[in-house]
């Protein structure tokens, strides 16, 4: 990778942040004939590993990166909190196990390819002052040393905790889920299968997961409400439930990983010479705190719009906000799906959760969710599940009525009932 100082100090456009989303924004900015710096924090792209790793096959053809998958992924078992499960599988492969390093350093060597310039161990510190031809921000490097740099844009691509969001004023996501997940070498279970935990005692808010890593272990994690427990000591509590499921327990993790999950929608994602990206921007999906193909995508539209505004100097949030209103046009109607059902799924007691997996597995309709599922865009499914099932709609009939509503007639979330989440 480049990493050759810039004399001037200036630069059509500074990427904070090496992941998926700000490196595809640098490699689009970059193809586009722009003078592109990226920076990243850690002194190795990809370097510790930030999720799961269990992407579409949508990820695959944005990065341009079959080389990096493990092991394709055809079925899943979605227990409840009584440990009853539901199984499916298809026939064709429904999701991919990949080097999640690897996809993170393949997308920075692409966009350096492009002419990017990429420099490691730095971190962006500090908004110092607007100018006309751009905003004066200070970079720390490896050593500590401050350097000014003058960019016209800002892509703020540095995640949850995003410095950039914070120097320019972008409000924050209203809710952050505490993640942990281990790594471990050897592991049982089917190896193309996916395994998600359900109840209020393992990961209430959200769910626990064992995903096969496509070299005999598994990657297992949990993504909780912060209500005081630890995501940890959730996490200990999964372990304890695979132990049970799988008749011995699972030692000698390599590797650790503490998170935070962005969900919501953050009111604005641009302003004056700058736009979020990514975990920055919260764009993870609700239902699953993936956000690798969202981010991804996000960026396409960003550097698509931020090309155009750069080639004509024109950095104002108006002109910036067309890749805010094509990003809505594109997957707003799903993000707003998603957040209502996960507001209606987090309301469930430990026993609804159970008669949920029971209806799913006495319903007969696993076709529905092997025809319909997509990991990617999950309120399709959903909405076709609540169609078919009347079941499922008596789980919450007032909260899940309007959810049935067409796909692409625009949805919008009718109140729930206000009051405690149920225990």
């Amino acid at each position: 990778m480049a990493a050759t100082p810039s004399p001037t100090g200036r630069v059509d456009a500074l990427v904070v942040g090496a992941g998926p989303a700000g490196s595809t924004a640098a490699w689009r900015l970059a193809r586009a004939g722009h003078r592109v710096l990226m920076i990243e924090e850690h002194p190795r792209v990809g370097h510790p590993v930030q999720c799961a790793g269990l992407v579409s096959r949508r990820v695959l053809d944005l990065a341009g990166a079959p080389a990096v998958v493990r092991r394709e992924v055809r079925g899943a078992t979605v227990f409840g909190p009584s440990l009853r499960s539901v199984d499916f599988r298809a026939q064709e492969p429904r999701a991919f196990v990949i080097d999640r390093a690897g996809l993170d350093v393949h997308l920075a060597d692409r966009a350096a390819a492009a002419g990017v310039e990429v420099r490691t161990s730095t971190r962006f510190d500090a908004r110092v002052a607007d100018e006309d031809g751009g905003v004066r921000v200070r970079l720390r490097g490896p050593d500590g040393t401050a350097e000014e740099l003058v960019p016209r844009l800002v892509v703020g691509a540095d995640g949850v905790a995003s410095a950039v969001a914070r120097a320019f004023r972008l409000r924050r996501p209203v809710e952050i889920l505490p993640a942990f997940e281990a790594e471990f070498p050897v592991s049982p279970g089917d190896p193309e299968t996916v395994e998600v935990y359900l109840g209020r005692s393992i990961a209430p808010g959200l769910f626990g997961w064992w995903i096969p890593d496509g070299q005999g272990g598994a990657r297992v994690g949990v993504a909780a409400d912060a209500d005081g427990t630890t995501a940890r000591a959730y996490y200990e509590r999964l372990l304890a439930a695979l132990a049970r499921r799988f008749g011995r327990p699972l030692r000698n993790p390599t590797a650790l990983l503490a998170a935070g999950i962005p969900i919501g929608r953050l009111p604005k994602v641009v302003g004056r010479r700058v736009v979020l990206v990514g975990d920055a921007a919260a764009q993870v999906k609700p239902l699953s705190g993936g956000g690798i193909f969202t981010g991804m995508r996000a960026a396409e539209l960003a550097a698509e719009t931020a090309a155009g505004a750069l080639a004509d100097d024109d950095l104002s949030e108006r002109r910036l906000d067309g890749y805010a209103r094509a990003f809505d046009a594109e997957l707003g109607d799903e993000f707003r799906r998603a957040l209502y059902l996960r507001r209606v799924f987090v309301r469930l007691s430990d026993r609804e959760l159970d008669a949920l997996v029971d209806v799913l597995r006495s319903g007969g309709l696993g076709g529905t969710i092997v025809a319909f599922g997509d990991i990617d865009f999950p309120s399709h499914v959903a909405r076709q599940l609540l169609r078919e099932s009347p079941g499922l709609l008596r789980l919450l009939p007032k909260a899940l009525g309007a959810f049935v509503a067409p796909a692409g007639a625009g949805f919008a979330a009718p109140d729930l009932e206000p009051g405690p989440l149920r225990k």
